[in-house]
């Protein structure tokens, strides 16, 4: 595990190099679908993960948002779940909140993820039994323990459309970029919570689920239920990703 957590830095890195050369400067967009852009970036990126991860253990499955799905993945024991460029339309803007974001799982457990920020260098790495790390330095999630004060960072569309305004006085909504780029601040310990009802894919999140749970977090879908990565369709609904603490009390609200 130490050697595939070295090697996923390492790849992270790359790749989040290559991400950084096109950033405010000239590149193509394209629309792969309603508000979901497609970049050089992102291209750059996949091209880099699969030839640092893909084809240094051909064994394993591959599922990346920039791939073209190869079903093959669904019988392997072990399978790399990668978003090359995950908050493409903070990239976009000219906003610092995205990240490579890179998850391995094994017979569906998110065992190993890795979360870099190329314009702000920081990287989040953790792994199942080995901890986590912010910048190469031990972290774990915060121990703030209440709902009260508790900081929730969120997606900006959903900030924007009111809907924290409902707990307003419980909880501190941070608005940030990127679904796994809000993991890693939870695993950091920079947040005590990010959560959403809306669908994500497992490249949004597998890599920012291992790493809050090698902090000692916790992470469920929308409904509770425990994660399981691979699976024929990628799509989870609802994310709920916390320091422990306070995830019954978030599980609450969004049951409400």
């Amino acid at each position: 595990m130490l050697e595939l957590l070295d090697v996923a830095v390492a790849a992270a890195r790359e790749a989040g190099a290559a991400v950084r050369g096109f950033y405010k400067d000239r590149y193509t967009v394209t629309e792969k679908g309603q508000d979901n852009p497609l970049t050089d970036a992102d291209l750059a990126s996949n091209r880099i993960l699969e030839v640092r991860l893909r084809d240094r253990y051909p064994a394993f499955g591959w599922l990346s948002e920039e791939s073209v799905d190869d079903p093959v993945r669904l019988d392997r024991e072990w399978a790399w779940i990668v978003d090359p460029l995950d908050g493409t339309k903070e990239f976009t803007l000219g906003i610092p909140e995205f990240v490579v974001s890179i998850g391995l799982c094994q017979g569906g457990e998110a065992r190993l993820g890795v979360l870099y920020n190329p314009i702000k260098d920081e990287l989040f790495a953790g792994a199942i039994g080995l901890g986590a790390t912010f910048n190469g330095v031990s972290c774990r999630v915060s121990s703030h323990a209440t709902l009260l004060g508790s900081r929730v960072v969120c997606s900006r569309t959903e900030m924007k459309k009111g809907m924290f305004d409902q707990w307003a006085g419980q909880l501190t909504p941070v608005p940030v970029g990127s679904v796994a780029y809000k993991f890693g601040l939870v695993a950091a310990g920079q947040a005590e919570a990010t959560f959403t009802p809306q669908p994500r894919n497992e490249w949004d999140i597998c890599g920012g689920v291992a790493v809050v749970t090698a902090a000692g977090g916790r992470c469920t879908d929308g409904s509770g239920q425990t994660y399981q990565f691979n699976r024929r369709d990628p799509l989870h609904h609802g994310v709920c990703a916390t320091n422990g603490l306070v995830h019954e009390a978030i599980q609450t609200l969004m049951r409400g």
